[in-house]
């Protein structure tokens, strides 16, 4: 049955292909029969993983077990310290990773949220409700405003039934629901005006239909398999870091190979000999990278939160930070899912609406409808009685004079979004209807049909009746026989009808939704029926539009100076789309096309991926299109970023490197299958992020530096010291000591650094770019060098001026302990020096190194201590000796900085000169 096209069939076909009767619904034998074969009216979830597995999992990562090996091996050789130590940061990971993965398996669980709990349905001749999920194919249900469609349905009665469809479609306003049968096949589901989907909700009206589709062959159950067979994917970071890790593993355990092998052939003892090893493992692998890692990005989340970007998964700090495109749906994203209306035209005059959304705020340029009476002012006064909607404030229906909105007093709407925006254009002029009706009384009304295209009220004054009309242009058009003109109501020539229809294509070109507006003045007992819609006066056209966020385009265009491609991607009409992204300036010149769904459908996956790089925005799009839109770009070796609001998006948000929700106006679906969250539904939000995720990635560049140029300095003491035959300079408990307290603490100050001015000016970097990319690796090594000779050198002084074994190990482990402390300086800045970078800049990193400091101060000198870590208190020549080599690196590399970046400095003046 799902694969029928039940759209393209008359109303009768349909009950009768589904053999049931449309006024006595089925039977519950049928019923029975029908749910035993199609299943219950749920959304399906694969089976997840168990909760001890999860967990599990989380240490299947190659540099864990080896760490695991090494804290089995440790504890086995009696060093319970290092054991306990290296766990303790396993267990750690392995938390926050059980915790972020549970959370993503939960994206399905909230689409059931959508579905309605129960039904009201005709069954055995009989209206009763029932749980929802008993629906089965061929139940009749009844549905009023206010229900959500509990199924996808086929409606068989429609009385002015308006259906909010913008969570699953894109569709930014109610779609007006008919019964007649489409002609094509292929008609996107958002113009399948006959047909009800599960999860929707009527606006308005009341109707039946007869239920096409159950559960997971629903239209959102198909949303849910989508959902369900996104695979997750590393985010680049995750990738370079695992990368890293195996790098590391393969180079220590070679290491530990020779020294080991040449300590047994130099005549040591095996035991001995592989202490040694496991201590140089221990020096090679940062243990504490991963926890920084995660401390970094967990620090780049409170930053984030601050300006309104919601990080539900760590990792996606730093992916955004490298997106290179945006794909955003439209409605309620780049604009204010708020109809207004931008331009009116009376008496051959177009007058411009200025304001923001449903807030009653605002000029008409052109024109002052509050001064005089004339066409202007009938406009709006019959945009506001011609009219069922109401203008809340806190919402609380709004009468009488018009109060100005606060900035903590938001305005809304209840009813029609469009009927909402003529509202506010009145109000806007200070003609409110509840001020109207103080003198006029409503005495009937022709409600709006989808087939007349049009609606009347009849108002009554105590001098006259008139009727007021609103519709389609060329409905009211034709039935109009005189326009009102400030010089009175005169007879509607032809000339002035083409200057009307002039008028609306203007406006339709602009991507407004176009209204006519007309009146008739009624004799006192004429009968109130589609007569009096005859002889109209025409007296006006509004068009509308939901606008774009006055945010939205400085965003756009801060977004194209990074380097990022916005795409627009919507289920609304080519033609708003068009108008909506030049706006905004995501259509500007080459390379910024436009593709619609039907394009699409004619387009094979390959053809999409070569055509994709040219395309800016998508209009009238499914889930489907959504999701290929997106692999296309990733195809293109594109880090893409999607943001979405309804569950339309929500398989493509899966599907992106990060997907981004909407807090507001979000549905639970696309928040739990998102990674960030905007708090405030702001696209100008996302620009914050990617300069935070951009800051923080170049923060864990600074710290993987800082980290690895460490643990070089410490593999090289112990390993060249191995190699030329002198005794093992350093201890495994001083080494981890100097691994994850010592150079751990200033490690993770180096997370919260501040980020350059130019940030955002900057191309992101290539998806594929190595994390040691731009001179990193060099940098590492050089530096890494330079703290190993010089700790070893300092040893090996201490040792030849006769100095004892214990102060000996004391004095190397204190250099390197000091060369790190000054070397964090250095990694601030990949291009400046210590005399550069303001080293009171960060005062986090400046309290971690005092604290650092202090620490290893504590070691030497507290005998509980000293009697752990194997040290003893230091003189003041020692000091002196230690200060000179770790420090003086980093001083005569800042002194070179100083006077090259000077030199240069001065260079560019004279040459802007």
């Amino acid at each position: 049955m799902r694969q029928q096209a039940w759209h393209v069939l008359p109303w009768l076909d349909v009950v009768k292909a589904l053999e049931v009767h449309p006024g006595k619904g089925l039977n519950l034998k049928e019923v029975n029969r029908r749910l035993g074969e199609v299943g219950r009216n749920i959304l399906e979830t694969k089976k997840g993983v168990h909760p001890v597995f999860l967990f599990l999992g989380q240490f299947k990562d190659f540099m864990v077990l080896v760490l695991l090996a090494a804290t089995i091996v440790s504890a086995l050789l009696g060093e319970i310290a290092d054991a306990v130590t290296i766990m303790a940061i396993l267990v750690l990971n392995a938390v926050l990773g059980f915790i972020q993965e549970f959370r993503a398996e939960r994206s399905i669980e909230s689409l059931k949220s959508l579905t309605a709990p129960e039904a009201r349905v005709l069954r055995d001749g009989l209206e009763s409700r029932i749980p929802a999920a008993d629906l089965v194919p061929g139940d009749i249900v009844l549905l009023e405003a206010g229900d959500r469609i509990p199924a996808d349905i086929r409606w068989i009665q429609a009385v002015n039934v308006e259906v909010e469809e913008s969570a699953l479609t894109g569709e930014s306003h109610p779609v007006a629901k008919r019964l007649a049968p489409l002609t094509d096949e292929l008609t996107p589901m958002a113009d399948r005006v006959n047909m009800g989907y599960m999860g929707t909700s009527l606006v308005s009206g009341r109707g039946a239909g007869v239920v096409v589709a159950t559960g997971m062959d629903t239209e959102m159950g198909v949303i849910a398999g989508m959902i369900q067979s996104v695979e997750e994917e590393e985010t680049p970071l995750q990738k370079r870091l695992a990368q890293l890790g195996k790098y590391l593993v393969i180079i220590s355990i070679i290491v530990c190979g020779i020294v080991v092998l040449t300590g047994v052939l130099r005549g040591e003892g095996f035991y001995k000999m592989f202490l040694a090893g496991v201590s140089l493992a221990v020096a090679a692998i940062p243990e504490g990278l991963p926890a920084i890692v995660t401390v970094a990005l967990a620090i780049g989340v409170q930053r984030m939160v601050k300006r309104k970007a919601i990080i539900r998964k760590l990792p996606a700090v730093e992916t955004l930070g490298c997106a290179t495109v945006i794909c955003s749906d439209k409605t309620g994203t780049l604009t204010q899912n708020e109809m207004t209306v931008r331009q009116i035209y009376t008496d051959r005059t177009m007058i411009a609406v200025t304001g923001q959304g449903y807030d009653p705020k605002g000029d008409f340029h052109g024109a002052d409808p509050t001064k005089e009476k004339g066409p202007l002012q009938s406009a709006l006064k019959i945009a506001s009685l011609c009219n069922n909607s109401s203008l809340t404030r806190k919402g609380v229906q709004v009468a009488g004079m018009f109060r100005a909105a606060g900035k903590d007093s938001p305005w809304g709407i209840e009813g029609d979004p469009t009927e909402g925006a003529l509202l506010v254009a009145a109000a806007k002029a200070g003609i409110w209807r509840e001020t109207l009706e103080r003198k006029e009384e409503r005495v009937g009304e022709i409600p709006f049909d989808s087939d007349r295209k049009r609606m009347s009220v009849i108002y009554k004054g105590k001098r006259e009746k008139k009727a007021y009309v609103k519709g389609a242009p060329d409905e009211i058009l034709r039935r109009c026989r005189h326009e009102l003109t400030s010089e009175g109501t005169v007879e509607l020539n032809e000339l002035r009808r083409r200057a009307i229809l002039r008028a609306n294509d203007e406006m339709a070109k602009k991507a407004l939704r176009v209204l006519a507006l007309a009146e008739k003045p009624l004799q006192e007992n004429e009968r109130i029926d589609e007569r009096v819609e005859e002889d109209l006066t025409f007296v006006g056209l509004m068009g509308m539009i939901d606008p774009p966020r006055a945010s939205a385009a400085k965003a756009i265009k801060v977004c194209r100076r990074a380097g990022i491609k916005p795409v627009m991607i919507t289920g609304d009409h080519r033609l708003t789309a068009e108008a909506v992204a030049r706006e905004l300036g995501i259509l500007k010149g080459n390379g910024d096309g436009i593709l619609t769904g039907s394009d699409l459908d004619r387009m094979s996956d390959e053809a999409l991926e070569k055509e994709v790089m040219n395309i800016s925005v998508y209009a009238r799009v499914t889930p489907k299109d959504k999701l290929r839109i997106v692999r296309a770009l990733k195809k293109n070796d594109q880090v893409v970023a999607m943001t979405g609001d309804g569950v339309n998006d929500a398989p493509a948000v899966k599907e992106a490197d990060i997907g981004i929700s909407m807090g507001k106006t979000g549905t639970d679906v696309t928040k739990e299958a998102s990674a960030m969250v905007l708090a405030d539904d702001n696209f100008a939000t996302i620009v914050a992020a990617v300069e935070e995720g951009r800051a923080i990635y170049d923060n864990i560049r600074k710290f993987i530096r800082y980290l690895l140029s460490c643990n070089i300095g410490e593999v090289l003491v112990m390993f060249l010291a191995a190699l030329v035959g002198l005794p093992l300079p350093l201890l495994a408990i001083q080494i981890l000591w100097v691994n994850l307290v010592t150079d751990g603490l200033p490690a993770m100050a180096l997370g919260v650094d501040g980020m350059d001015k130019d940030i955002m000016n900057r191309k992101p970097r290539e998806p594929g770019e190595s994390i040691f990319a731009r001179g990193l690796a060099r940098k590492i090594m050089v530096r890494g060098l330079i703290i190993g000779l010089g700790s070893l050198l300092v040893f090996v002084i201490a040792l030849f001026l006769g100095v004892n074994m214990l102060a000996a190990r004391t004095m190397a482990f204190t250099t390197l302990v000091f060369s790190q402390l000054f070397h964090v300086f250095d990694c601030k800045s990949e291009t400046r020096g210590i005399f550069e970078v303001g080293i009171f800049s960060n005062p986090y990193l400046v309290a971690a190194v005092i604290g650092s400091t202090l620490m290893q101060l504590s070691v030497i000198y507290l005998p509980p201590l000293q009697a752990i870590f194997k040290t003893t208190p230091l003189m003041g020549w020692q000091w002196a000796l230690i200060l000179a080599v770790a420090g003086g690196p980093s001083i005569l590399i800042g002194l070179y900085r100083l006077v090259r970046n000077t030199w240069r400095g001065k260079e560019i003046m004279v040459g802007g000169k």
